[in-house]
């Protein structure tokens, strides 16, 4: 079912709802439509779609992959559980598992704000990127740009430029 009745009598969509709370939390975090849609493994028409209110279906996967992506807890959907999370330990953590030193989370932010990458890192970022879940990434990208009082946006055209640099398998996953 995807519409009830609300108090006044009216109809009104869940799809709705979530499209509206999807489009200001990518907004948050300074993603287009087509980097979300990327990510989430969703196309873009179908976000635009959902996002605009004219979606009239979209499995529960779908939306949970979104959500998840977005930092998004349903029922209602909000980001309460996500601000206690750590992105950016979560994603340092996931890029050092294999490496002798390991990435710290105050690195990691001072490489996504900057853009660059020290050589010694290089194989910890690769490792990043290409293997860890997407949900981290974001999380760390959004925790990165809070620190560093810098549009998430900005961020993210770090990351896209990182992935080209260090040459990841997922590089079209972050342009």
């Amino acid at each position: 079912m995807s519409k009830i009745s609300d108090k006044s009598g009216g109809e009104v969509s869940y799809l709705s709802d979530i499209g509206r709370a999807v489009r200001a939390r990518r907004a948050e975090l300074g993603l287009s439509q087509n980097q979300l849609a990327h990510l989430s493994g969703l196309s873009r028409q179908t976000l635009v779609g959902l996002e605009n209110g004219r979606l009239s279906d979209l499995g529960v996967n779908r939306v949970a992959q979104l959500a998840s992506v977005l930092g998004l807890e349903a029922a209602p959907l909000s980001t309460a559980g996500r601000l206690k999370k750590r992105g950016l330990w979560m994603a340092a953590k996931t890029a050092s598992v294999s490496y002798a030193s390991e990435l710290s989370p105050e690195t990691l932010c001072e490489i996504l704000v900057a853009g660059d990458v020290p050589a010694s890192f290089v194989p910890h970022l690769a490792s990043l990127l290409d293997e860890a879940p997407v949900p981290v990434v974001v999380m760390a990208v959004e925790e990165a740009a809070a620190l560093a009082n810098t549009p998430p946006k900005a961020i993210w055209l770090n990351v896209a430029k990182l992935a080209k640099a260090v040459s990841v398998h997922r590089q079209v996953l972050w342009s």
